[in-house]
């Protein structure tokens, strides 16, 4: 179920709709240190849901938004489930969202 439910959220992530992608964000900003780590099974259909386009979001309460729910991942969920998909975007983004995941790799 847990799918389910992540795989209907992870399409307000990255809404068209500013409002609702920003909503979205700042909702799994608070989820995430609800659910912790049992976020793994789902963690490599989110990250990019999170990051794509929010990162590089000209839109300040995107970015901000999307750093804040990147720092909570890394502040409640194991490293080890975040580096595969850390990497994985690192090495694919350009500009900022570049450097914020390079950042927190490292």
């Amino acid at each position: 179920i847990l799918f389910q439910i992540f795989d209907a959220f992870k399409s307000r992530l990255h809404d068209s709709n500013s409002k609702v992608n920003q909503v979205a964000l700042e909702t799994m900003h608070k989820m995430i240190p609800l659910l912790k780590d049992s976020l793994s099974p789902v963690i490599n259909m989110l990250i990019p849901a999170m990051v794509d386009n929010n990162l590089n979001s000209k839109n300040p309460g995107i970015y901000a938004a999307a750093t804040n729910v990147i720092q909570a991942l890394c502040q409640h969920l194991d490293n080890y489930l975040l580096l595969q998909p850390f990497c994985t975007k690192a090495q694919f983004l350009n500009g900022k969202a570049k450097q914020d995941m390079t950042e927190k790799l490292a």
